[in-house]
């Protein structure tokens, strides 16, 4: 094919495509685009073919081509100082080596072997056996130099290195293998415990012989120490200093009246009930403990401050999942960070970015030590090797947590690299791991700008990773927005059964970080008031010209995606070795260039609707100063679900169902074509589609298709437990070229209780396409959903709102206020769960309370919320049916999201003249 022809657009969008022709507004106009999937109708070898044999009357088109819409030019952004690949590292090879173009080899390799053979000389040899002396003596004397050689040609293989390897280390395993068993059983014959009046083995001299052989009874020592937290007790309005102690490892909570005093008075893991956090006074906090003769108690204290709750929370929050009993974790934190590092290698010191330490939203100095499962590293500009990055990063983290995290995977598209790091007991749970680039540099085919990204399988949890480098330069805000549809289409990861989705439709999370170039949209003689306002920590007016929210408002990128707010200063541009100056002038032949203090550097997410997810930190670093960018970190607490097992007979167990009805798709388009919808979920056998549906055109360029009849989805395994953690991904396709027009997702635990009704906003390629309503039930087997170790913590209604009547359409319909009694105390209800973009309405017969669909977050504590992009269009969480409504439900788990949920010993009392009738 010609390298130009008119017609032909590339990877335009259809409703690009659609924009363009109506623009020509004659029959007979046409262009071609890349699509997806294939005609099987005829075949041509050449795209010139098709359309020459299109150009005759009587092919088959309505009006046979004509008039070729013309392809718009597209600026090609300047080049850049950085658009060439990475340089090779030197070599470093003593002169004798760098010469060896002119002199002859062997004289090479005879100077590098004596140097090697002197060094040894010179060190004391006596400390090792005199076979392995020889071994190296011998290496030195005759495989070094082939060795040498290989480098020089690029191959990474040393095979005389690993052949001396092997012969040292060739009994080190059959002499841990023997050795390893023996310790072990001799250790727990100590640990057992004696009878009484027979004393006890001294367990400091036993634990210091065994760690002289290096011996740690299988076990890492504990480097998460005991933290004490001095707080306020209020009782009978007198104010009481306590202290509480934690130790996490004994899974002890101790209360204390004075920090040295007696440790007499303590609660187990297993009778600490919960943690209610007040939303209204972010410093307090109530402990639920049950005593010994079963009375639960509600302990409420206050902190000194936000951080230091936060911080007490998370190492109770580790504490129960360090001494759980369930065999897999149902939550688990990941630590993602990004890192432009200018071409520059990294200072000594690290550390404070994997501890979240800086500026934002940062943790508590008491949670340093606690290790995050996963770790994401993204960086651009990186000049390091993949594995000295490695190593560095796995020394850094080693050093924190002494913990050795295994490398799930890494990949690397010129200077941008994605690192995953997981703790060594997760290996048996990542499976599917898949990594892939794409370039968006020059013409996208330099990889100086692009993505690299990740995806895993943890137990039942998809997980997907992006590293992206936009383009640079205030005034490519445009190029940018291209880069992001270029790598949503051709970033390959995740599920190759969900190739007609996007990666935001393929993983339970997707998070993307990195460099995304977004500037500050204020004209460069503003620059001096930018840099005070930063000084000044007012960053609102900043943002507000923020490109990158500017953009995600009005839907042109990162649709449905959630980032937390932003309370750092801006991570770009600064003077190098310092963080107190932003140089935003660069000097450039064609004159002055402007930088401004931009957050160029950053994170976001997107998650299945009704997932857990809570962002714990989000900032920057103050102290890593080698680059013009600085760190930024996040973590996150996720809800994560287990390969389930069913604990039924699958030929007893009552065959489940999920029934889908009354679907209605509205979509922006003109296409004349028929659609069906497809549905795909891990609990299904195989992908269910709909017959084809009814359409009705509608003036705004829009059209609706009606899919009247009902489908019944058969999962896999009927256990609620199971199917409460699925989701449903939906797409509606054309019936003659089976093209997606639009895709979303639903939660099977909106319809937990009773017949929903559902409203999914579809995208294809990142934009809006139209909406999907319809009403969804769930048929499980019998069985109720264990409570999740996250559900530990919950966050108090200090301010419930009461209205009658029903709810307004753009709101969820919710069961009445369980108390009209004013007095009584808040209520506990789960920290809130993440939102993508299904909407769902609970079916309700009596009255019911509507919840306004924004609220303002505490900027502090606040549960992220998730996907929806902006507040005022996220919807609020589903209701779920109490007791004390007139229909009847089915019965509830044991959970203590509510009062009326509560057991008799959690119940809050009654009370004194109000008795239990009085709820309504």
């Amino acid at each position: 094919m010609p390298s130009y022809q008119p017609w032909y657009h590339g990877n335009i969008t259809r409703s690009k495509a659609e924009d363009l022709l109506s623009k020509a507004a004659r029959d007979g106009s046409f262009l071609i685009r890349d699509m997806n999937i294939t005609f099987p109708i005829r075949f041509f070898d050449l795209l010139p073919e098709l359309v020459d044999a299109y150009y005759s009357p009587n092919m088959g088109l309505v009006t046979h081509l004509q008039y070729s819409v013309q392809r718009e030019e597209e600026v090609d952004e300047d080049p850049e100082s950085n658009s060439l690949p990475p340089q090779l590292p030197p070599r470093n090879f003593p002169a004798d080596m760098k010469d060896s173009d002119s002199k002859p080899f062997e004289q090479a390799c005879k100077s590098l072997s004596e140097t090697y053979l002197m060094r040894l000389q010179h060190l004391d040899l006596s400390v090792i056996p005199e076979d392995h002396q020889q071994a190296i003596q011998e290496y030195f004397r005759t495989s070094v130099c082939l060795d040498a050689e290989q480098v020089q040609n690029g191959n990474p293989n040393l095979p005389g290195l690993k052949k001396l390897t092997i012969a040292i280390c060739k009994n080190l395993n059959s002499e841990i293998s023997r050795t390893l068993p023996a310790l072990e059983v001799f250790h727990k014959t100590l640990d057992q415990q004696l009878s009484p009046g027979l004393g006890q083995f001294p367990k400091q001299a036993k634990s210091a012989v065994f760690e002289s052989v290096g011996y740690e009874g299988g076990h890492r020592k504990s480097l998460i120490p005991m933290v004490t937290f001095e707080v306020k007790q209020e009782s009978l309005g007198i104010s009481t200093k306590m202290f509480l102690k934690v130790d996490v490892e004994s899974g002890k909570l101790f209360f204390k009246k004075s920090k040295e005093g007696p440790e007499d008075k303590y609660f187990v893991h297993n009778k600490i009930l919960q943690l209610v956090k007040s939303q209204k006074m972010h410093t307090k906090l109530v402990i639920v403990v049950e005593t010994e003769k079963e009375k639960v108690l509600r302990k409420e204290f206050v902190f000194d401050d936000t951080k230091k709750r936060e911080g007490f929370c998370q190492l109770l929050q580790q504490m129960k999942n360090k001494h759980s009993e369930k065999p897999e974790p149902d939550m688990i934190t990941v630590f993602v960070g990004t890192w432009n590092m200018g071409n520059a290698g990294p200072p000594h010191n690290i550390s404070s970015w994997f501890q979240c330490k800086g500026q934002g939203k940062t943790q508590d100095d008491t949670t340093d030590h606690i290790p995050h499962d996963f770790y994401v590293i993204g960086t651009q500009e990186d000049p390091l090797g993949e594995r000295e990055w490695a190593d560095t990063v796995k020394n850094v983290l080693r050093n924190i947590t002494n913990i050795s995290f295994k490398q799930v995977a890494m990949h690397t598209l010129w200077n941008i690299r994605i690192v995953v790091l997981a703790k060594p007991e997760h290996e048996n749970r990542i499976s599917h791991i898949f990594s892939d680039s794409v370039k968006t540099g020059i013409a996208n085919t330099l990889g100086n700008k692009g993505a690299v990204g990740v995806s895993f399988m943890f137990n039942g949890t998809s997980f997907g990773f992006v590293n992206s480098h936009l383009t640079s330069g205030s005034e490519k805000k445009l190029r940018r927005n291209q880069n992001y549809t270029t790598i949503l289409r051709f970033l390959n990861l995740g599920d190759k059964k969900l190739n007609p989705f996007d990666i935001t439709h393929r993983f339970t999370h997707l998070f993307w970080l990195g460099d995304l170039n977004y500037r500050v949209e204020f004209p460069s003689t503003e620059a001096e008031y930018i840099v005070t306002k930063i000084k000044q920590q007012q960053y609102q007016e900043l943002l507000s010209k923020d490109q990158l929210n500017m953009e995600r408002n009005d839907g042109k990128v990162f649709l449905h995606f959630d980032e937390e707010e932003i309370t750092f200063a801006p991570t770009y541009r600064f003077e190098r070795y310092t963080r107190d100056k932003y140089a935003y002038t660069k000097a450039k032949a064609t004159g002055t260039k402007y930088n401004l203090p931009s957050w160029c550097d950053r994170v976001l997410r997107k998650s299945y609707p009704l997932v857990h997810v809570v962002c714990q930190a989000y900032g920057c670093t103050n102290d890593i100063m080698t680059s013009d960018h600085s760190p930024v970190f996040a973590s996150f607490e996720i809800g994560v679900a287990s390969q389930f097992v069913s604990k039924q007979d699958p030929n007893s167990a009552p065959q489940g169902g999920i029934q889908i009805m009354n679907c209605k798709a509205t979509l922006l388009t003109k296409s004349k074509t028929k659609f069906f919808i497809e549905y795909h979920s891990s609990f299904l056998e195989k992908t269910v589609k709909t017959p084809e549906g009814d359409n009705k055109e509608h003036s705004e360029g829009s059209i609706t298709v009606w899919f009247g009849n009902q489908v019944t989805l058969t999962p896999i395994i009927s256990d609620p437990e199971y199917l409460l953690d699925q989701h449903i991904v939906i797409c509606v396709k054309s019936t003659d070229c089976d093209e997606s027009y639009g895709e979303g997702c639903i939660a099977l635990r909106a319809a937990q209780f009773c017949y929903t009704e559902f409203q999914v906003t579809l995208t294809h390629h990142g934009e809006k396409t139209g909406t999907l309503t319809g009403g969804i039930q769930l048929h499980t087997s019998e069985g109720k959903p264990t409570e999740k170790l996250y559900d530990f913590i919950k966050v108090e209604k200090d301010d419930p709102v009461s209205s009658k009547g029903k709810a307004p359409e753009s709101t969820f319909a919710t069961s009445k206020q369980a108390d009209n009694d004013p007095d009584r105390p808040p209520v506990p209800t789960p920290r809130n769960r993440s939102f993508t973009c299904s909407e769902t309405k609970p079916q309700h017969s009596g009255p019911i309370t509507s919840h306004p669909s924004t609220f303002k977050k505490p900027v502090v504590t606040s549960r992220s919320e998730g996907g929806g992009g902006m507040g005022q269009n996220r919807p609020p969480l589903p209701a779920k049916a109490r007791p004390a409504i007139p229909e009847p439900q089915p019965p509830k788990p044991r959970d203590y999201r509510d009062n009326s949920e509560l057991t008799n010993k959690l119940r809050l009392p009654t009370r004194p003249g109000q008795s239990q009738s009085h709820r309504q």
